[in-house]
């Protein structure tokens, strides 16, 4: 009978084995920051690995295009004793960036009317022209100066907080579902803003923006709310309007205290408004519909027309 017996190959292993699992870098390649100061200087991802601080100066400056920052729930802090410096500074006219997920502190504190303290003056800021940058999930508190300030050249702040700072609180393109509280200048700033309560201590508005929806402002002794449009919102002002709306004001509620002279809520076209003024004119419009005055004196909207 023939053999049936087959030819075997060699039985010498051919090397060691190769590892077969991705690294991170591979899967997800980020840069780590674990100190401050840094300049990141090339296009990338980033993200933080702990707390950082400075004593003077930026923590973190940006001098690329394309760069995302992950703070990722890390807090970047200050202690310089006459604020100059800035959390996340974006050098020039940065484009294209994307700062997420984590605090930048510093200790400045307002009594009095007046702010003052050490750590950062300002919490995201730019030194030049930004655009295309989005800031999402950020609280900054205890600035010297502004706390979020991205310009309005297609920029967004989304979703962040700001307390205690002795300027601008946020300002961008889009502004949405954040927060701004005891801004020595206008609380929330935009060409668009939704969702969102500002509260300025001096004559800056506690929201401001062409077209404001669903929002909550008041200021000291400016307006509350001051807008060319204005949906679902209330304004409080203890000095001035509470609510200004230059073309309409559609189901939204002005207030003022009880020093200002001027109207609580003030539109050319308010529908569904209610205005309250302690002694003075509770509405003022060109033409008000469905609409309530409430005022000590004589409890009348004052206005040239009300069907």
């Amino acid at each position: 009978m023939p053999s049936l017996a087959l030819a075997q190959g060699t039985l010498t292993p051919p090397g060691p084995p190769a590892p077969t699992m991705k690294t991170l870098a591979q899967i997800e390649p980020r840069t780590p920051i674990s100190s401050a100061p840094t300049t990141l200087t090339q296009p990338g991802s980033y993200y933080l690995t702990t707390n950082i601080a400075v004593t003077t100066g930026n923590a973190i400056t940006i001098t690329a295009d394309n760069v995302t920052l992950d703070l990722n729930g890390f807090t970047a802090s200050s202690t310089e004793a006459s604020p100059a410096g800035t959390g996340i500074m974006l050098s020039g006219d940065r484009a294209h960036i994307h700062i997420c997920n984590g605090h930048i502190k510093g200790n400045v504190t307002y009594s009095g009317g007046f702010y003052s303290g050490n750590g950062f003056s300002n919490g995201i800021k730019s030194s030049g022209n930004p655009r295309n940058v989005r800031v999402t999930g950020v609280s900054v508190s205890g600035c010297l100066n502004d706390g979020i300030n991205v310009g309005l050249l297609s920029t967004v702040a989304e979703s962040c907080t700001v307390s205690m700072v002795g300027g601008a609180g946020i300002l961008a393109d889009s502004v949405t579902h954040s927060t701004a509280r005891l801004c020595g200048g206008s609380a929330i700033s935009a060409s668009s803003a939704s969702d969102c309560s500002g509260e300025a201590t001096g004559a800056g508005a506690g929201v401001t923006a062409p077209t404001v929806q669903n929002c909550n402002g008041s200021s000291a002794t400016g307006p509350g709310v001051y807008a060319n449009n204005a949906q679902n919102c209330y304004g409080l002002s203890n000095g001035q309007t509470g609510l200004f709306s230059v073309y309409t004001a559609l189901n939204c509620y002005g207030q003022t205290g009880i020093l200002s002279t001027y109207p609580a809520l003030n539109a050319q076209n308010a529908s569904f408004c209610v205005g309250s003024h302690f002694n003075g004119t509770a509405i003022q419009a060109v033409i008000a519909t469905g609409c309530i005055a409430q005022s000590g004196t004589n409890n009348i909207t004052y206005k040239y027309n009300m069907p």
